[in-house]
Parts: C-alpha cells; structure tokens; sequence
C-alpha cells in the first residue's frame, strides 16, 4: 500500500507555496511544517513583501509552528522547503531542535552545506533531492525573468 502521506506529498505542499511566492515576485522558496502528518505552518518567502531581509519561507515556518505549538522546540516536526537551507536558517532550525528537515533542491551558492554544515542540530535528520528539478526549475525560471 502506498503511504498516502510521505516526502513526496508533504514536498508538492510546499512547492504550492513557492508557486505563490513566485506569483508575488518573490523568490519561489515554499515551506510547510509537519507534525503527526498534518501540516501545522505553511510560508514562502516575503523578504520583497516586508521589506525584511530574515523574511525568508522557513523562518516564517518555524515561528508559526511554534505559535501553533505553543513552544520553542519543533523536535517532533519535519520541515519540508524547496530550496537547501541558507546559513542564517540552519540556525534557526538548529536552535529550534527540529526533528527533520526535507529539501528539494541544494543551494551550491549558498546553501548552509557549503558554509556551515553543522549549524543544524546534530539530532536532525536532513533528507534532500526530493522533487529537486521541479524545485530548482522554478528557481531558475524566476531568475530568468530578472536578468
């Protein structure tokens, strides 16, 4: 049977985020955060919109699924965002304790890997490449358009 409700499904979630940061000219980086299969925050990136450079999807995430929780700590969440975490958010995943975080396409620029690979708590579980092309071609269609 298949699991109705895996990577894959929770990945096409936040890729429909990413579509509407798109739709609002922002870069197309979409996040949801999971808690006992059900999607507790959803966001995509609104640096443009507020004017805010920290605005970015899994920052937005992180601080409604705390607010929906009522706590700090994500440890029984999964993340899940089209777009590699940048540094400034793998900190703040890592202070969060999450539990996992998926991503779609890796950030050879400046993806958290590249620069700082431990920021993420050592208890995470990190699992990328889901959807990878479809999330990197959003990426690369948006910059497109801007060049």
């Amino acid at each position: 049977m298949i699991e109705p409700f895996n990577d894959e499904y929770f990945m096409k979630k936040a890729f429909a985020e990413a579509i509407q940061a798109f739709e609002k000219g922002e870069v197309p980086v979409g996040a949801v955060v999971v808690s006992g299969q059900k999607i507790i925050a959803r966001a995509h990136n609104l640096t443009e919109t507020l004017n805010d450079v920290t605005a970015h999807a899994e920052m937005q995430a992180i601080t409604a699924a705390a607010n929906f929780l009522g706590g700090k700590y994500l440890n029984d969440c999964t993340l899940y965002v089209t777009l590699e975490p940048c540094v400034m958010c793998a900190g703040a995943l890592g202070w969060s304790q999450i539990g996992k975080v998926v991503f779609g396409a890796s950030d050879e620029k400046r993806g958290y890997k590249k620069y700082a690979s431990k920021a993420i708590h050592p208890k995470t579980e990190i699992i990328g490449g889901i959807l990878a092309s479809e999330c990197s071609e959003l990426i690369q269609e948006f910059f497109k358009g801007k060049r």
